[in-house]
Formats: structure tokens, C-alpha cells, sequence
């Protein structure tokens, strides 16, 4: 059994992610332990069991002391399966965090897989369903992962509420990822979304979001921000996600909460600032996805070599947990806030 300490790195719930979907993928029972110790409330929250609970299901994992509080838990998965499953993370738990989880053994399953998971779709400290989306999915699928995603309803704190419905056609082949040669912006494209709220709030986030674009006076093409409003919805929210790809294909992706007090302006320029930082990185990955990539390039053919626009406390997490349970040697160049670079030999898994 291969131990894993909950309290390594950033010290939350990515330690779970990432070890219980390799775990999964790879059949290896694993001890998780300090879970959450640094924290004010240590141990599981509601939010981590029920990806926990999720990837027991789609492998027919064996649980031990997995409860709210917990600060240990054993994972003993079986045979991944395929069929239709539905999950509620509860509230206004994350779902994309909840995806983090499941998209992983998601690759490897031996049939089509269909789920539901309620909870929301932009909360803080987890990516909106938008980069999902319109970043995430994109640069997976150039290294051959598969799926579809739908947003029926979005779900904001603190009622939740939101609907996602997730799709694969069964096991993908991964293929690794490397650098291009830089190239130019051919496009840029994002969503200012605002439910249970005046559609101008959605608009001026989009407005502030291109104005700060614009100002940087970089070689962008032009620059289309959808804007979406709906109030029907659960409670009200706001944010914005944008997306840069460059002409030979690499994506590079920002966002922004709103929040109440926060101006729509402040949230719109954010996004825009930040995009403007990705861009002039020179890099193939944005500062996210440099940790999301990580347990799919370990499971890819081949050897990858890709540049980070900054290094984070979660890509070294993520990092050092899965050459814990793989023990495939990774090396990470770069120093916390600062540009870095990946190499990954992958384990060429099939199924």
C-alpha cells in the first residue's frame, strides 16, 4: 500500500485529486493521512468526499474511514467501469474540482461513462466551468483525450445549485505534449456570464476585460467576449473566462470572479491583466493548467517537455504525488511564482 501524506505542498484537497485518479487509473491501494492538517478545519470536508466517493464508484473501490473529519482514509479501487452515474458535491461545492478527480480515470475506462454532478460551477479557489471548457478540454484533446461537457444550470456560492453534465466514448490513448515555436495570437474568445443579476453586469465585465487587452497594445487579433445572462437561476453570480490561442494551437486561459461589492470593471480588468501576463510568458501552458496537466502526461506515450507560465505550490504537489504512485521521475524547473518547465516521461498506459 503506498502511503500518502495529505499535509505535503499545498496541504488541501489536491493531494486527494491527483492520488486518488492515479490510484484509480493504476490499481494501486494507497493510505492517505494528515489530511487537510494545516488547515482550520482538518480533515475531509463534504466537497472531497464526494470526489472520493465519485472515483470509488467508477472503479468499485473498497473506502475505509472515509467520513467527514476524517484526517486518514484507504483507497482500494477495482475494475474501472463504464454507465451513467450521478453525483451531488452539495451546496455550492466545486464541481470542476470534483472533475479534476474523475476526468483522469475517465480516460481509461472500458465504455462510455455519463455523469451528472450538481454543485457549482464558480466558486472560489477552483476553476470556473468556463475554463473547463474553453482551455482545459481543448489542450487535452490535442493529447487525445475525448469528452464532451454541458452546462445546463450554473450554481454560484452559496446556493449552488448548479448542473453539469460530462461525456466520454470510453478509453483514449494519451499522446505527450511539447513545446512549439512561438507564435502569434490568432484568436481571442471568452464568456462574461451574470445570472440572477442585470445583464449589464455581464457587459461591463466584458467591456473592462477587452479595454485592458487593447491598453496592452500586444498584436491581438480581435477580441470576442461573449455575454450571458439568465435570471432564473438558484442565487446570483457573476464572472469571466478568456481564452488566447496562438496560430500554431497552444491555448492560454484567464478568469474572474465576481463577488458582492466587487465592481464588474474590477472583475473584467482582472481577467484581462492576467491573460496579458500568459501571453507575454511565452509559454504553452497558463499557470493552471501547468498542475492539471501533470497525472495525464504521466499516463500519456511518450516523453513531454512543455513551458509553464508560472510555477505554483499546486503544479509541485501535484508533481511529487504522482511520483509517489508511479514513481516516474519528473523534473520541474522554476521556482514558486516563476516561469518553469515540465518533463515527463510518460507510462505508456493502455487499456
Amino acid at each position: 500500500m503506498i502511503e500518502v501524506d495529505g499535509s505535503f505542498g499545498e496541504g488541501g484537497g489536491q493531494v486527494l485529486r491527483t492520488a486518488i485518479a492515479l490510484a484509480a487509473v493504476l490499481s494501486k491501494d494507497i493510505h492517505v493521512f494528515n489530511i487537510r492538517a494545516g488547515r482550520a478545519e482538518p480533515g475531509l470536508r463534504p466537497q472531497h468526499m464526494t470526489g472520493v466517493k465519485a472515483a470509488a464508484e467508477l472503479c468499485s473501490s473498497e473506502l475505509e474511514g472515509l467520513r467527514v473529519g476524517s484526517t486518514e482514509f484507504t483507497f482500494k479501487p477495482g475494475k474501472l467501469r463504464a454507465g451513467t452515474f450521478r453525483f451531488d458535491v452539495g451546496t455550492a461545492g466545486s464541481i470542476t474540482l470534483v472533475l479534476q478527480t474523475l476526468m483522469p480515470i475517465l480516460a481509461f475506462a472500458p465504455g462510455s461513462v455519463r455523469l451528472e454532478i450538481t454543485g457549482g460551477t464558480d466558486v472560489n479557489w477552483s476553476p470556473p466551468i468556463d475554463y473547463l471548457r474553453l482551455v482545459t478540454l481543448p489542450i487535452l484533446k490535442k493529447i487525445g483525450y475525448k469528452a464532451e461537457l454541458e452546462t445546463v444550470r450554473r450554481g454560484h456560492y452559496p446556493r449552488g445549485g448548479g448542473l453539469v453534465k460530462f461525456s466520454t466514448e470510453g478509453a483514449s490513448i494519451l499522446h505527450s505534449l511539447t513545446n512549439k515555436s512561438a507564435s502569434s495570437i490568432s484568436k481571442i474568445y471568452g464568456i462574461s456570464h451574470a445570472v440572477a443579476l442585470p445583464r449589464h453586469v455581464a457587459e461591463r465585465q466584458a467591456a473592462a476585460a477587452k479595454k485592458c487587452l487593447e491598453e496592452a497594445k500586444l498584436p491581438y487579433p480581435s477580441i470576442d467576449v461573449e455575454v450571458l445572462d439568465d435570471r432564473r437561476q438558484l442565487g446570483p453570480g457573476s464572472g469571466i473566462v478568456l481564452s488566447a490561442e496562438t496560430q500554431n494551437g497552444n491555448i492560454l486561459g484567464a478568469d474572474a470572479l465576481g463577488e458582492r461589492g466587487r465592481p464588474a470593471e474590477e472583475v473584467g480588468s482582472t481577467a484581462g491583466s492576467i491573460l496579458v501576463e500568459e501571453v507575454e510568458s511565452g509559454a504553452i501552458l497558463d499557470r493552471h493548467m501547468g498542475d492539471i496537466i501533470v497525472p495525464y502526461l504521466v499516463l500519456a506515450q511518450g516523453t513531454s517537455e512543455v513551458s509553464i507560465s508560472r510555477v505554483t505550490q499546486h503544479t509541485q504537489t501535484n508533481v511529487k504525488v504522482a511520483e509517489w504512485l508511479t514513481w516516474v521521475r519528473i523534473n520541474l524547473e522554476g521556482e514558486i511564482d516563476q516561469p518553469g518547465k515540465l518533463e515527463v516521461k510518460g507510462l505508456s498506459l493502455t487499456r
